[in-house]
């Protein structure tokens, strides 16, 4: 959030807090301009592929850069669509890696059908379609999640969701108050953690549980977790989740189902690590370009702290110990390779090595405040109760 925050301050909008909870920006087009200076998006690739298309909406030149993991992480995908559009964007490699410029304005309507399931990349387009001429129609084989185009219908954008289909047409927003609920992404390893951690209960909420971001309860479900959905608001997409410690068992993720929980792999496979039986994630060749390749990065994470597990080309096969807990392997050292979901995938597998053992160390914790600053200090809150 810091990131993006940032960025759009850096094209004039007014931003004010967003170190607690709350932020307040103050914007519109006669307060926005060009950014003087260069934008660091650090590693998140939501940030760069989203302003992507909102810059690309306006008559300016950009520049985005990032760190080492942007510079690796695949940007052409954002970038066809956008220069479909009229938009000039430019690359290493032809646009297909960072860092972007992007010079935007004089845009046109396309309707693009997403070679790749890509939220970010449906959502670049749709808000470079906001200020293009005619309508912009983003087509998608498998449902990814739905936060921009229900943020979009809420500040007054015209825009149709169809099965498969999202529209929208040039559009005036207007200011709104937003309650965000939790992410489910980061609620996912407090759950698994409760699954796994004997004696847990757990609640977490109120979580966002719209379209595109329950599927890794829904495999935590076919592996027999104490999980249960409570609470539930259909209108705002909430609910409060609860989950207890109990044994597991071995599923296959794979298909359709992958895109909808891409982020919580790293997470699901600490829970198979535990499960009685082998797990088999597949289909899931994204997480080799995300901000770190997380198929190895967790590959090499949980072997060291004891666990069973092979990598493939798009997923990998986890062998569960059948409840007893990890034993580490000597050191008791692991590296998240700068990645914050993989630093809190293997805190929390730490939490189950044997009690005799000793501490785990993980390299490159500090990438944990990209996401979720006060991850530990949460973790140690759990763990004093």
């Amino acid at each position: 959030m810091q990131r993006t925050l940032a960025a759009v301050a850096a094209c004039g909008a007014s931003v004010v807090g967003g170190n607690d909870r709350e932020v307040v920006i103050d914007g519109g087009r006669a307060h926005l301009r060009e950014p003087a200076a260069v934008i660091n998006v650090g590693n998140s690739g939501t940030t760069m592929r989203l302003m992507a298309g909102w810059c690309a909406a306006h008559p300016w030149l950009t520049v985005m850069q990032g760190d080492a993991s942007i510079a690796r992480r695949p940007m052409g995908r954002v970038v066809e669509p956008l220069r479909a559009m009229g938009a000039f964007i430019d690359g290493r490699d032809g646009g297909r890696f960072a860092p972007l410029v992007v010079r935007g304005g004089s845009l046109s309507g396309i309707d693009y059908r997403l070679p790749v399931p890509s939220a970010q990349v449906k959502s670049a387009v749709l808000l470079a379609g906001l200020a293009a001429e005619g309508t912009t129609t983003v087509r998608e084989s498998v449902p990814t999640r739905a936060h921009t185009e229900e943020m979009l219908a809420a500040a007054g954008a015209d825009i149709v969701v169809e099965s498969g289909a999202v529209t929208v047409r040039r559009s005036t927003l207007t200011p709104l108050d937003l309650d965000v609920p939790g992410d489910p992404s980061q609620a996912a390893f407090w759950i698994v953690a409760a699954c796994l951690v004997a004696g847990s209960d757990l609640t977490v909420g109120p979580v966002y549980v719209g379209p595109g971001r329950t599927g890794f309860l829904d495999v935590l479900g076919g592996m027999g977790a104490d999980v249960t959905v409570e609470d539930e608001d259909a209108v705002a997409h909430t609910a409060v989740v609860r989950a207890r410690s109990g044994p597991l068992k071995a599923t296959t993720v794979e298909g359709d189902e992958v895109p909808g929980l891409i982020d919580e792999i790293p997470i699901l496979a600490v829970a198979a690590a535990l499960a009685d039986g082998t797990t088999t994630f597949r289909d899931a060749g994204e997480l080799r370009v995300k901000e770190s390749d997380r198929i190895a990065a967790m590959v090499a994470g949980l072997r060291a702290l004891g666990a069973t597990v092979e990598p493939h080309d798009d997923g990998l096969v986890v062998t569960g110990s059948g409840g007893k807990p990890l034993i580490p392997t000597e050191g008791s050292a692991v590296d998240a390779h700068g990645d914050h979901r993989v630093a809190m995938a293997l805190a929390v597998a730490a939490l189950t090595a044997a009690d005799d053992t000793g501490p785990v160390a993980i390299a490159g914790w500090e990438s944990v405040a990209t996401s979720y600053p006060t991850f530990e200090e949460d973790l140690r809150r759990c763990q004093s109760q």
